[in-house]
């Protein structure tokens, strides 16, 4: 009796010890990294992309011998870009044991999943929720590679008057997240800058008819609309704003910035349309982003075309350089490390990334694009000064 006893207590210690395993871990040879992301619905393009960048440099690392020894892992869950969908997707993260999740797109989505990943203490990047209050939470494992649409309302507005001489625009959003953000930040530098807001709403981004708001915008005669919705909707307005004679410059926000634009409005209807967004991925020279846009034409066969994609890249690259150094998948050690010693990263979105203490990419860097009369999205010949 004696010796079974001892033999109970030990294995008790050993289910116990590996019940303790690392978030991540999963106790063995692999490290579990999630990608929340919309796969089906309006945002499935960028999702879709994501996750082909993302099994992308999960090859190659686990290729090379995968990271600290353990082969990666990756976690796909579709949340539909809903934020109900979010929530439940960022549960089962957490009952898959994750040790990062990179994700989500939109700010409506990621919201919700950075309380659930917070709580269970998990390592969250998210490469393009931009919504200034994302990270004025005092999350310390939250981060986003992707830049803020404070930053982007400021570009937005000295675009409007130093480049387009503006002094009457609309601001049109969708009551997102995101787009009521970037909408309040334009309009505050907006103002700030001398323009005159001759119209500020909203639509409902589930509506098929928007010629009502339209009239209401064709009555205030602006300038400039600028649209900070998504770029289903942005397409639906430029289709249906010829219908009822509203004849004005278009000008959107980086998620309208998107080659479905076209196909949803007709080229006829999206030529001259503008955006403000991140530099597009062909126009990145740098030596990571050459190196990273050829693997993916070589993988994949076709052009990495959307900011998002190598957004949610430099994510990866940012959680395998933390584990790396920290020899961890421990999310106390790689926020630390993130917040302190990670410094000057060579990113494929840009020379440097660095946090600032609320987990924001430190700098900033947008472009405004037009789309040219044979459906191509190109630099405007003319950017405003910062």
């Amino acid at each position: 009796m004696k010796r079974l006893f001892t033999l109970l207590f030990v294995a008790a210690i050993v289910l116990s010890v590996a019940g303790c395993a690392a978030p991540g871990s999963g106790g063995g040879d692999t490290i579990k990294i999630g990608l929340q992301a919309p796969l089906t619905g309006d945002f499935a393009y960028e999702g879709k992309g994501m996750e082909k960048a993302l099994k992308l440099l999960v090859e190659q690392t686990n290729a090379a011998g995968g990271i600290n020894g353990k082969q990666i892992e990756l976690i796909v869950e579709d949340d539909k870009g809903d934020p109900k969908e979010a929530a439940l997707v960022a549960d089962r993260m957490v009952s898959n044991k994750v040790a990062a999740v990179i994700g989500a797109y939109n700010s409506s989505a990621t919201e919700p999943a950075s309380v659930t990943y917070n709580r269970a203490n998990i390592l969250h990047i998210t490469p393009s929720s931009t919504r200034v209050s994302l990270t004025e939470k005092g999350f310390k494992q939250f981060f986003r590679v992707c830049f803020l649409d404070d930053r982007q309302g400021l570009f937005a507005a000295k675009f409007m008057k130093e480049v387009l001489g503006n002094k009457n625009i609309a601001i049109l959003h969708d009551n997102s997240t995101y787009a009521q953000g970037l909408a309040e930040e334009t309009k505050k530098y907006a103002e700030e800058a001398g323009l005159n807001i001759v119209f500020f709403d909203a639509i409902n981004p589930k509506d098929q008819d928007f010629t009502p708001v339209l009239t209401k915008i064709k009555s205030a005669n602006p300038e400039t609309v600028y649209f900070t919705g998504y770029h289903a909707q942005a397409g639906q307005l430029l289709k249906q704003a010829k219908s009822v004679g509203l004849q004005t410059q278009w000008l959107g926000g980086n998620s309208s910035n998107n080659a479905e634009i076209i196909d949803i409005a007709g080229l006829e209807n999206a030529k001259g349309m503008m955006f403000t967004t991140e530099p597009l991925p062909k126009d990145l020279d740098y030596p990571e982003a050459k190196q990273f846009l050829a693997d993916y034409k070589a993988k994949y066969n076709e052009d990495a075309e959307s900011v998002w994609w190598v957004m949610a890249a430099d994510a990866f690259r940012v959680l395998r350089n933390a584990m790396e150094q920290t020899k961890s998948t421990d999310t106390a050690k790689l926020a630390e490390y993130l917040h302190g010693s990670f410094k000057d990263f060579p990113g494929i979105t840009g020379p440097i990334i660095g946090f600032d203490e609320k987990g924001d990419r430190l700098g900033a860097i947008h472009k405004a694009y037009v789309i040219t009369d044979t459906g191509e999205i190109q630099p405007y010949p003319k950017q405003p000064a910062l």
